[in-house]
């Protein structure tokens, strides 16, 4: 896992937080000190809880389970669906679909249903509708895409939840807490940390202070995906090694006996 540099997080603006008068008291512990009316965070417990959740987040993608990223604010969304894209997790960058963790059922249904369009479009079917029919189709199938196109391959509930900016955020925060499904969030000073797990004191404004953050994290995923990936391998491999060996010797065992018997 690649070490956190305080100097990087530095050049990124990782340490501006929000203005004073907007501060959430529970921030405290981790801010350094006032600058011009603004908090700066201390970028020596960001970078310990930058590791801390890198290494949790490694163990979840190397067991197997999915991990969603959250961010619809306009300065993270395409950093979000590039990162997490590059490392096959779910995402959602539009606007979170209420019930999307507690009614879990129902966005399947929806999944499923942009699935069966597609069929309809391969097996020529979709032709055979009135163009006003397709056109409907068409519309629903646009709108499932950017709703749920990222997250079409979550089949079950995911892992963990990573989001950016949770007060933004609060209904999926929120889905999250009742599920008991571990919450890691970029939390600014104007935000209660109490509300996660795993928590990265940062600024969760600027583009350059989230792709920072997102590289590290979704580095320490990939490395927990191609561990996985050599565990497996290696699995397969003492399988078929046995396997292959068992046949002749199970044959030199039994001719001999069936030879004296006769």
């Amino acid at each position: 896992m690649e070490k956190v540099e305080v100097k990087e997080l530095l050049e990124a603006g990782v340490h501006f937080g929000h203005l004073t008068r907007k501060w959430n008291p529970n921030m405290a512990p981790y801010i350094y000190m006032e600058r011009n009316g603004i908090h700066i965070i201390n970028l020596y417990k960001t970078a310990a809880k930058i590791s801390e959740s890198a290494e949790a987040l490694h163990k979840i993608a190397a067991s197997g389970k999915k991990i969603l990223f959250v961010a619809t604010k306009k300065q993270a969304k395409d950093i979000v669906a590039e990162k997490a894209g590059a490392v096959n997790q779910p995402y959602i960058t539009e606007r979170w679909p209420g019930g999307m963790l507690t009614n879990f059922v129902t966005i399947r249904k929806a999944v499923k249903k942009m699935a069966s369009i597609d069929r309809m479009k391969k097996d020529g079917t979709f032709n055979s509708l009135s163009k006003k029919e397709r056109l409907q189709v068409d519309r629903q199938r646009a709108k499932l895409e950017k709703n749920l196109g990222s997250i079409s391959d979550m089949t079950r509930l995911p892992g963990a939840l990573f989001v950016v900016d949770i007060m933004r955020e609060h209904i999926a925060i929120k889905e999250a807490q009742k599920l008991n499904i571990p919450i890691f969030a970029m939390v600014d000073t104007n935000s209660d940390p109490r509300e996660v797990d795993y928590l990265i004191p940062s600024n969760d404004d600027a583009s350059k202070s989230v792709d920072k953050i997102l590289s590290i994290v979704t580095s320490a995923i990939a490395d927990g995906l191609n561990e996985r990936k050599a565990e497996r391998t290696e699995k397969d491999a003492k399988v078929a090694v046995p396997k292959a060996e068992a046949k002749p010797e199970s044959v030199k065992a039994v001719a001999p006996v069936s030879e004296e018997e006769e």
